[in-house]
């Protein structure tokens, strides 16, 4: 699939911002005042960053609002009603503890499960992907699930419990890869079965669909080296795993954990990156670009 930045930053910021909206709407002594407003803009600024460069990636982004009128089979609606909802719920919690110090617990708790819901919805929008083996697995939700955690964690100050969900993100994002290596050969599609002539023998294309670049062979096909995205994929869990908890399992510091956070935002970054370019659609085999 072609990585288009607007989706990778959308994925990347929404993920950590609903993520640390889920932690501040848990959290049974939530802070107050002015260091309330500091985390929930935050909060927000990663969350409606992302959602707002999502709209970049579509051809008439004016338009995005009616995405939200087809959740009962879409998952990006249901994505946006799930975001709008959140939002809107959590600014009602925030403006509590930050104008009056009032704790609405039960609205925090709401909120909390509107943000997770978020970010399931953001993944099922690739999970449900048959034409992409790769992303076609409940391993994609738990990949996402974890990172938002995990970053949630970090960026409310969670330390201890942001160590833990980072060590299973890790595992989470080392079974992905493991499992989406082998999951095209393993969905037994080839041209054979796309056409219907497989058990008439091998299948192969005499010439290309087209002689110039289409939509298609734009927007699903990317081709990436195996070399480079293995050097990838260790620059990305290197910044996104094992750095962050280095710098955390060090003598604790506001530099290190910032250190830590920006180490984080930029290995999911390289990941995700990864997540597109790595995905392979099923078109790319009639064009012979696997």
């Amino acid at each position: 699939m072609h990585p288009a930045p607007s989706v990778i930053i959308f994925t990347t910021l929404s993920g950590l911002g609903f993520g640390l909206l889920f932690w501040l709407g848990l959290d049974s002594t939530p802070p107050t005042g002015m260091v309330a407003f500091a985390f929930f803009v935050i909060a927000y600024a990663l969350s409606v960053g992302g959602l707002l460069a999502s709209t970049f990636h579509l051809g008439r982004p004016e338009r995005a609002w009616r995405a939200l009128s087809q959740w009962r089979t879409s998952w990006l609606s249901r994505e946006g009603i799930c975001a709008v909802a959140a939002l809107l719920v959590m600014a009602v919690y925030a403006a509590a503890l930050v104008f009056a110090g009032v704790h609405l617990a039960p609205l925090g708790w709401i909120g909390a499960l509107l943000s997770l819901g978020t970010v399931f919805t953001t993944s099922m929008i690739y999970t449900q992907l048959a034409t992409i083996p790769r992303w076609n697995s409940p391993l994609t939700p738990a990949l996402f699930l974890s990172l938002s955690l995990a970053g949630g964690a970090l960026l409310s100050g969670r330390v201890t419990l942001g160590l833990s969900l980072l060590l299973l993100a890790g595992l989470v994002q080392l079974a992905w890869w493991m499992r989406g290596d082998r999951a095209f050969a393993q969905s037994g599609t080839d041209l054979g079965t796309a056409t219907g002539l497989g058990d008439r023998g091998t299948v192969r294309s005499l010439a290309p669909p087209h002689t110039s670049p289409n939509y298609l062979m734009r927007e699903f096909i990317f081709v990436i080296g195996r070399k480079h995205a293995q050097k990838l994929r260790i620059i990305g869990f290197v910044l996104m795993i094992v750095l962050p908890v280095l710098l955390l399992a060090l003598s604790f510091s506001h530099w290190l954990a910032a250190l830590a956070v920006l180490c984080h935002i930029a290995g999911v970054a390289v990941c995700r990156w990864l997540f597109f370019a790595e995905a392979e659609h099923t078109v790319g085999l009639y064009y012979g670009m696997r």
